[in-house]
């Protein structure tokens, strides 16, 4: 499991999610309605809008913000200009880092997102400085009592291309054109996932030591709590039990 899966899993066991749910509605809010603009706003036709509704109601978001972001999408409500920005750097140790974002103003962001990497001791990069270490693949994480033979079964099935355990996590891959009918499969079968998401996986990993690690994990939380920011994903390694550590003590 990729240190980013860790670091993701992590969080969503801590509830931050939930102590955040202005924020985490705002983004899901933004991401909403950038689906509902690409892409219509019939969730049946519309894979990234019925992934991101899948989010909205795990987190409870009302009825009725969901409508209004599919509204404002598809041109029936007035909205701001919201553009999406992918943004490449460098986290401590040379960790290769892609930032997914939602912004209605450029220039604000990339100020901002510099200032956030400069003050961690990485620099923000060109276009393509890291990209080339990543390729999007379906992700899927259960806990260790979902039952292996099920899951095994149940994903291959349904076109995973591998699964993986590691401390107690199952990990599902998938291509991103299986992972519908892979998280569908599951669901089916009464496997209950921890996350599932398109996601950015690296090509190899750069394994950090705890003083790195720390640093690294308060970069991937600050990125995390900006407003424009949708995702983050690096190709940092840091073992379980530092990264409960260092999580412990954010």
């Amino acid at each position: 499991m990729s240190g980013h899966n860790k670091w993701s899993t992590i969080k969503h066991k801590k509830g931050a999610a939930d102590a955040k749910r202005g924020k985490l509605f705002s983004k899901l809010i933004k991401e909403i309605t950038i689906a509902a603009r690409l892409g219509g706003g019939d969730p049946s036709g519309n894979p990234r809008l019925r992934t991101v509704l899948d989010k909205a109601r795990a987190a409870n978001m009302p009825k009725d913000n969901v409508e209004r972001a599919i509204k404002k999408g598809t041109g029936e409500l007035e909205g701001v200009n919201i553009e999406e920005i992918t943004f490449e750097g460098y986290g401590p140790s040379g960790v290769a880092v892609m930032v997914e974002t939602l912004t209605d103003n450029r220039n604000r962001t990339v100020a901002e997102l510099r200032h956030i990497f400069e003050k961690s001791g990485g620099n923000l990069g060109a276009a393509g400085c890291v990209g080339w270490m990543f390729s999007k693949h379906g992700v899927l994480t259960f806990e260790k009592d979902v039952g292996e033979e099920a899951l095994m079964e149940t994903a291959l099935e349904a076109g995973a291309e591998d699964i993986s355990e590691e401390e107690g996590i199952f990990t599902v891959t998938t291509p991103p054109t299986a992972f519908e009918a892979v998280k569908q499969a599951c669901e089916a079968k009464g496997l209950n996932y921890v996350e599932a998401d398109l996601s950015m996986v690296p090509q190899n990993t750069v394994k950090l030591d705890h003083a790195a690690a720390t640093k690294m994990l308060k970069l991937m939380d600050t990125l995390d709590e900006h407003d424009d920011v949708q995702n983050v994903y690096a190709n940092f390694d840091i073992d379980a039990k530092t990264m409960e550590e260092v999580a412990a003590q954010s």
